[in-house]
């Protein structure tokens, strides 16, 4: 049992209990969140069970519930996170706008090798578009994060369509749908991909090859017929 503590008992730790019970805190919770990542990802939000989170985590079942309350309530956390994680990965990129062709490039190829790298991020979406999105709809943080990351993108069109290398009638949303598109469904169907194919999709040469093939599509996509 989580038992609680009166304001008076916390006011009357040392400063140095205090740090080290809220270090201790952030440690439990942290621990929990990224074993519920990897079994979400492995067994979906349905078969995602409490008991294999905690024992993953070396914590406990009813820890879980005093950090999030429920299971539909720490997916949604995983969502928040895998998404926020995904947007401050593209951020230290540090892509150059004044440069709007390679900044546009090196976001195609980062997103690309994203989800190649971050295979749980495919899968745990995969899960969510399974249960029609309920859970992402019910975070107040997934908006502000999709602001951020089609901010990112939108500062780049501008700047290619005031060089005049970019088509004018282009939208963020359009062009950030086309990346992911491009990457997302690749590897959320790589198995049966390869299946039907007669090929390992994921062998390293035909990773490059698909990495090079959607880079140029994008550009084609969306710089002026001039300049493609």
């Amino acid at each position: 049992m989580v038992t609680s503590r009166s304001p008076r008992q916390v006011l009357a730790e040392k400063p140095a209990v205090r740090g080290r019970r809220l270090r201790q805190a952030q440690d439990t919770r942290r621990a929990l969140l990224r074993a519920a990542i990897q079994v979400f990802a492995r067994d979906g939000f349905a078969g995602g069970r409490i008991e294999r989170i905690s024992k993953l985590a070396r914590s406990h079942d009813r820890m879980i519930y005093y950090y999030f309350g429920s299971k539909e309530k720490l997916f949604i956390a995983v969502l928040e996170t895998i998404y926020a994680e995904l947007y401050e990965a593209e951020r230290a990129l540090c892509l150059d706008p004044s440069e709007p062709r390679a900044a546009l490039a090196g976001l195609v190829r980062f997103t690309w090798r994203y989800y190649v790298e971050h295979p749980e991020f495919v899968t745990i979406l995969i899960s969510e578009n399974l249960h029609r999105g309920r859970h992402a709809r019910q975070s107040p943080n997934l908006a502000p994060i999709s602001a951020n990351a089609l901010g990112v993108l939108e500062e780049i069109l501008q700047e290619g369509k005031k060089q005049a290398l970019f088509r004018a009638t282009l939208n963020a949303r359009d062009v950030y749908l086309l990346i992911a598109s491009l990457g997302y469904f690749y590897n959320s169907n790589r198995y049966t991909l390869s299946a039907f194919l007669g090929e390992d999709l994921m062998q390293p040469a035909l990773q490059i090859a698909w990495e090079e093939f959607i880079t140029d599509a994008v550009l084609r996509t969306t710089l002026v017929q001039d300049n493609s």
